[in-house]
């Protein structure tokens, strides 16, 4: 149905206005629940008992406990310029949002002459909400915004119904239950806005598990090779799912952020639901994955995953003992190759790639604060740094990455090198380019040239390939 122009809507009929998935590109229940559980993890077995009381009960008893930032929520400009546009009508904020929330982004946005919300054991829904709003402005007194199907009960009472962010279905059935004024499509989203999400590019870190394979000279081994392929799609699909939990838990420090604000939960291009439904599936294909691969390997992957969940709750808040986690993370990936391959684990390959990604890790904080610091504020959000803690950062990660460049050096006349190795000398040339190659990245940050994540950076980097494909070469011509 053709949409009615804006001049026979504005003619002081009530437009109500639903909060999630209209007004806001979000849900205030998940925000404030995701919140919660961020900051206090043990409260999520309180969740089901205080949903037995209602879920009024439930919405109330998280704004009890939480504090969100109306300022930074993801709204959709489209109905806030309908709203600008209709200013000879009363505007009304009608949601099954807690009051708190509801008046909050009421008074942030100064757009609404009334609010609506779910109080006193009401949960202002579906039938509720219709009821509410013909009590107050009569069958047919108002026109309603809304974008689900529980809206049904309340667009068949209005005069007009405005249809935002609705499936093709729910708004073929709003055309039926009333007039339809307005259609305002979903925008965003869709396979892009996934793969974004999931951050595939990520999976570049994976590639750690190959390197037992590597250090072990069993790249002709087509069973080990199998394996070491099962064991990186078990750690990627692993990791997408923690990837999408942390960004659920980080939405207030990632809106923050001048590009993790562009993230699609962030950013509300993709629904919070399905990111909580998605998150625990791909963990559980990435454990059913590891339980091929073998027992011992999936123990390591739960392992990993569980410290990934660890960090992504609490650790990552911990001055130093976030990246000392993160270069254990790392370090996992390398023992669950070995594991998934049978190999021996090294003293030298864990030594080496512990003080090599403490290095890496040290990089990423070092590069949010300089970030910070660009943006003229003095502390980083959802860290415990701040920019007065750049040089000490920078001492101590440098000193870390010469450390691993002088582990490298002392394998070298090792006997497991000796065994490995027909000329090991010739690995000697490595320990310069390592050396120039931790200088370099740490010079480029110090510049403000480098993405927050170093190993993408390090991975999309003509220098750093450069000093890969050498080394690569020389560890071929070490073998004979």
């Amino acid at each position: 149905m053709p949409a009615t122009p804006p001049n026979e809507l504005d003619d002081g009929v009530a437009l109500c206005v639903d909060l999630d998935g209209t007004l806001l590109k979000s849900d205030l229940l998940y925000e404030s629940a995701l919140a919660l559980l961020g900051r206090k993890p043990w409260l999520l077995f309180l969740l089901p008992l205080w949903l037995l009381r209602g879920k009024a009960a439930l919405k109330r008893e998280i704004a009890e406990r939480v504090e969100l930032d109306a300022a930074r929520l993801p709204y959709d400009e489209r109905v806030i310029q309908a709203l600008r546009d209709t200013r000879a009508r009363p505007r009304v904020l009608c949601t099954a949002s807690d009051a708190k929330f509801a008046d909050q982004v009421a008074a942030h946005l100064g757009l609404f002459e009334l609010v609506l919300a779910s109080a006193d054991g009401v949960n202002l829904s579906g039938e509720s909400k219709a009821r509410r709003l013909v009590e107050r402005f009569g069958e047919r007194g108002f026109d309603y915004m809304g974008n689900a199907s529980a809206d049904l009960p309340v667009w068949s009472r209005a005069r007009l119904a405005w249809v935002v962010n609705a499936p093709a279905g729910l708004r073929a059935r709003a055309a039926r239950a009333a007039q339809v004024a307005r259609e305002l499509p979903p925008a965003g989203g869709g396979a892009r806005a996934w793969i974004k999400a999931l951050r595939l590019h990520q999976w570049l870190k994976n590639l750690l598990v190959f390197l037992p394979l590597l250090a072990s000279h069993r790249f002709l081994d087509a069973q080990a090779i199998v394996a070491a392929l099962l064991a990186f799609a078990a750690f990627s699909l692993s990791a997408s799912g923690v990837y999408l939990l942390n960004d659920l838990l980080d939405l207030d420090a990632d809106r923050q952020h001048p590009r993790k604000r562009l993230r699609p939960f962030a950013s509300g291009t993709l629904p919070l639901l399905h990111g909580l439904f998605a998150a625990p599936l791909l963990a559980a294909i990435g454990l059913a994955l590891g339980l091929v691969v073998g027992p011992l390997f999936a123990c390591v992957l739960a392992g990993y995953y569980a410290m990934t969940l660890a960090y992504s709750l609490r650790l990552k808040r911990v001055v130093m003992v976030d990246v000392i986690a993160l270069a254990g993370l790392y370090t996992v990936r390398i023992i669950g190759g070995a594991v998934a391959i049978g190999a021996t684990l090294s003293f030298w390959l864990l030594a080496f790639s512990m003080f090599l990604f403490l290095s890496l890790a040290m990089l990423k904080r070092y590069t949010e604060l300089m970030l910070v610091l660009g943006n003229g504020r003095s502390q980083a959000n959802g860290r415990g740094y701040a920019v007065d803690d750049l040089p000490l950062i920078q001492s101590l990660g440098s000193a870390a990455g010469y450390l691993a460049v002088l582990v490298f050096a002392l394998y070298i006349n090792s006997p497991e090198s000796l065994a490995l190795y027909a000329r090991p000398q010739v690995l000697w040339l490595i320990c310069p380019l390592l050396l120039y190659w931790v200088s370099h990245l740490w010079i480029t940050s110090h510049r403000g040239r480098m993405d927050d994540d170093p190993v993408v950076f390090a991975a999309t980097d003509r220098a750093s390939q450069v000093v890969i494909g050498l080394s690569g070469l020389l560890v071929l011509g070490a073998i004979g």
